[in-house]
């Protein structure tokens, strides 16, 4: 099967209503390498880079409200800084770029989700960006 490990996604895919900063970043713990009173920060498998967890809202009407706070991994080699918060708003909106997620099965039986990133930033604004120039675009303004 071609697809082993974290499979990429944007981040509208998996917040196609944006998210909301609501908790602080946080290091891992690597449960397997921590000792009584010893705290080591977990890095991911595959790349080596420390993994910190910040918990977010999604802002989907539809999901559950049990279902609404999940926790984003991020791969960092230092503690990610979210975005400043916006006067007026409750929460901080986030976006993440280079997202994964990693299909697993959790302790009920159900199906989950991983999602690990690796940059959070505040949300882009503004006009949509020009689309590139193609051979005919520029054969018709040429014109």
């Amino acid at each position: 099967m071609a697809l082993q490990g974290p499979i990429p996604v944007t981040f509208a895919q998996v917040f196609p209503h944006g998210c909301y900063v609501v908790g602080e970043v946080e290091a891992v713990k690597d449960f397997d390498a921590s000792t009584n009173g010893r705290f080591v920060q977990a890095r991911d498998k595959s790349t080596g880079e420390l993994v910190w967890q910040v918990a977010v809202m999604d802002a989907d009407p539809a999901v559950k409200p049990g279902q609404k706070t999940v926790a984003v991994k991020i791969l960092a080699p230092v503690q990610p800084v979210p975005p400043a918060p916006m006067p007026g708003l409750p929460f901080t909106p986030v976006e993440f770029d280079h997202v994964t997620v990693t299909p697993y099965v959790n302790g009920t039986g159900r199906l989950a989700y991983s999602i690990k990133v690796r940059e959070m930033r505040a949300p882009r604004t503004g006009p949509a960006p020009a689309k590139p120039a193609t051979a005919a675009t520029t054969a018709k303004d040429a014109a």
